[in-house]
């Protein structure tokens, strides 16, 4: 991953399988990219599911993608500590063996207007074509309250607002998608 670009960062379980399992697991596993991977990247939108998790991620400018110095690792390595480190506490707590994870994690740049506009609704409407929920407030696990409330999120709340118009629009957007 490159410094200053954007990309859509996902993975989902072994065999297809849950990676939370209670409402605690969401909260350690955001508490974990915090600790991990919040000095190298800017987040725009993610949304976590029982089996999966998406992420729209800018990497900051004075990020080092490989290597690093001794306690200050590069972004490759922050991945690898974040999905090891979540990992362990699964299967710690839940008395589990083996791989959490399908594989390594996949991302893809967002080259485009159009994809970074479509990559947001998309992450956003996982849980509703899911049917986990009716509507997008309804999903505590994605980052679509914390862009429309206003209270302090570590999301980039005034740039995906920006991009979308303003909170209204942003709004708009997501609702026409659902129609």
């Amino acid at each position: 991953m490159e410094p200053g670009k954007f990309y859509h960062v996902y993975n989902r379980g072994n065999n297809k399988e849950n990676i939370f399992f209670e409402e605690r697991n969401y909260h350690h596993f955001l508490k974990l990219f915090d600790k991990y991977l919040l000095s190298f990247v800017e987040v725009y939108a993610y949304c976590l599911m029982p089996n999966h998790f998406h992420f729209l991620i800018r990497v900051k400018e004075n990020t080092i993608d490989q290597g690093g110095f001794k306690n200050h690792p590069g972004l490759n390595e922050a991945f690898k500590y974040f999905f090891m480190s979540y990992a362990k506490a699964i299967n710690k707590s839940y008395n589990r063996t083996g791989s959490l994870f399908q594989q390594k994690f996949k991302r893809k740049e967002i080259t485009d207007d159009a994809y970074f506009t479509e990559i947001i609704l998309y992450i956003h409407s996982n849980p509703l074509k899911a049917g986990l929920c009716k509507n997008y407030e309804e999903w505590q696990y994605s980052s679509y309250q914390a862009i429309v409330n206003n209270n302090t999120t570590k999301i980039n709340r005034d740039d995906t607002l920006k991009w979308f118009g303003n909170k209204d629009l942003f709004i708009k957007v997501h609702l026409d998608k659902l129609q």
